[in-house]
């Protein structure tokens, strides 16, 4: 029965009618094998498709949240506009400018931004994200892009996942400067 197993529907039906067939089977008889072996099959593929959406279902997603977006329609609007991120860079040495960018794997959703400035290390703030189309549900398949950058030193790039910074409600990290040869 394992070779049915990786078969279509439809295939398993016309393989089961063509061996019953060839057994002598009446037309009757085996009108009512495709139908029960048509429901055994839709009853298991409902059961796997109920035991993945349960293996697979995120309780970290807050009820009814999960495909809100962001949008300038309706600002705040969504409990992922109103989750405050820390975000926390620093450098060895310090003065080096900070800059972010929004990189997404579902531009047609999520857009890729341009680099923004924000600040001169050491730079520590809390704010929320403000990525248009962001949910919770495509928030793994954006990333944020930190760039440090200093006169002198090796420019360094760190990039962060959106739903792990989420999780976390943090977006730290420390950048050990490298001067240029």
């Amino acid at each position: 029965m394992k070779l049915f197993h990786y078969l279509p529907v439809g295939a398993c039906a016309a393989a089961a009618a063509l061996l019953l067939a060839s057994c002598g089977v009446s037309k009757r008889s085996l009108k009512q094998s495709n139908r029960a072996l048509t429901a055994a099959l839709q009853a298991s593929a409902q059961k796997e498709q109920a035991e993945a959406l349960k293996l697979y279902s995120d309780t970290s997603i807050p009820q009814g949240e999960a495909r809100k977006s962001v949008s300038r329609d309706n600002p705040g609007q969504t409990a992922l506009e109103q989750t405050i991120i820390r975000w926390a860079i620093d450098s060895d040495p310090q003065g080096a400018r900070v800059f972010y960018r929004v990189l997404s794997s579902i531009p047609a959703v999520v857009k890729n931004t341009n680099e923004t400035y924000l600040m001169t290390t050491p730079y520590e703030e809390t704010r929320a994200f403000n990525i248009l189309g962001l949910t919770y549900e495509n928030s793994r398949d954006v990333q944020i892009e930190i760039k440090v950058v200093k006169t002198g030193y090796e420019a360094q790039v760190k990039r962060f996942n959106v739903r792990q910074a989420i999780d976390q409600q943090e977006i730290s990290s420390f950048f050990m400067l490298v001067p240029k040869e």
